[in-house]
């Protein structure tokens, strides 16, 4: 005999979800077609998914990340978009203390010099000497108190939003040839004995890149300009700075940030990184030709 709708032996065929199990349900995950209830029903492009196919993937076959939101180079979006540039200043800081602390002979170990007699070491030291670490420890070095706040309040000033731009990583990597890059030239070109430090050279990298991203979204160049104008009328413009670190951090940071903003898409990743293998080749290399010209 017919039973009309709505009866209980009709209720009863309903399946049950698989989270809930006292809930009967006449809805599935598009996904793995395990039963769901209203409350763990997840809209999705077509009908709806169960929270664990929702947390394992976006939906279209593709990796959770892959649904991530995204900066404008291709970078992660994070809570923190300047968490990198307060490591860096930590850093910083903490080396200058221990420079003030140690006094020359730690700094004499670890400052930017092609080759020279460091009397308080006893020694021939630099990088001619096989001591390649310098091109990098000098980047986080400095002489006195208005270098490391000058070069700390550029490096907030200009660092934290373009980490936010670029990303974490894209941004160290840019830091990092960046300052290698002035390193680079400045071993190159420099008197063997003149020693040099400081984050100038990274800095620099980050307003050529700055000045790039800028361009690529059509803000008002003008102050971007007239501040690296003025920098670089400083740079010129005084003895005592190493103007070689500041140029090379600039052309490194100009080639790294244009492919990390217009590098296209579908190849992204390549071209932004490729890009940072090449310049930090010609680093290698400039260091390989001036180690021979000194020993």
């Amino acid at each position: 005999m017919d039973q009309p709708a709505g009866s209980s032996q009709d209720a009863q065929s309903l399946p049950v979800c698989y989270r809930h199990p006292d809930r009967e349900t006449g809805i599935s995950c598009t996904r793995c077609e395990r039963p769901i209830c209203p409350e763990c029903m997840v809209s999705a492009s077509v009908g709806f998914q169960c929270p664990e196919c929702v947390r394992n993937g976006s939906g279209t076959g593709h990796a959770p990340s892959a649904s991530r939101p995204r900066t404008l180079a291709g970078g992660t979006v994070t809570t923190d978009p300047r968490l990198v540039t307060k490591v860096l200043i930590g850093i910083c800081l903490a080396v200058f203390l221990a420079q003030l602390s140690m006094g020359d002979p730690f700094t004499d170990r670890f400052d930017l010099m092609g080759r020279a007699y460091v009397s308080e070491l006893g020694d021939f030291e630099g990088v001619a000497e096989g001591q390649w670490y310098r091109l990098l420890t000098s980047m986080f070095l400095h002489g006195s108190y208005i270098h490391i706040l000058f070069n700390m309040l550029s490096l907030w000033w200009i660092g934290g939003p373009l980490e936010a731009a670029l990303g974490r990583i894209r941004y160290i990597a840019l830091y990092v040839v960046s300052g290698l890059a002035g390193s680079a030239l400045t071993y190159l070109i420099a008197a063997q004995n003149q020693s040099s430090l400081g984050a100038s050279g990274a800095i620099f990298g980050l307003f050529g890149a700055t000045a790039v991203l800028m361009r690529r979204l059509q803000y008002d160049m003008r102050p971007v300009i007239a501040l690296l104008v003025i920098n670089l009328i400083f740079t010129f413009g005084l003895a005592q700075i190493a103007w070689q670190a500041h140029i090379g951090g600039l052309v490194a940071g100009v080639l790294v940030g244009y492919a990390m903003v217009h590098a296209p898409r579908e190849h992204r990743t390549l071209v932004q990184y490729g890009t940072c293998a090449l310049v930090l080749a010609a680093v290698v290399l400039l260091t390989l030709l001036r180690t021979a010209q000194l020993t």
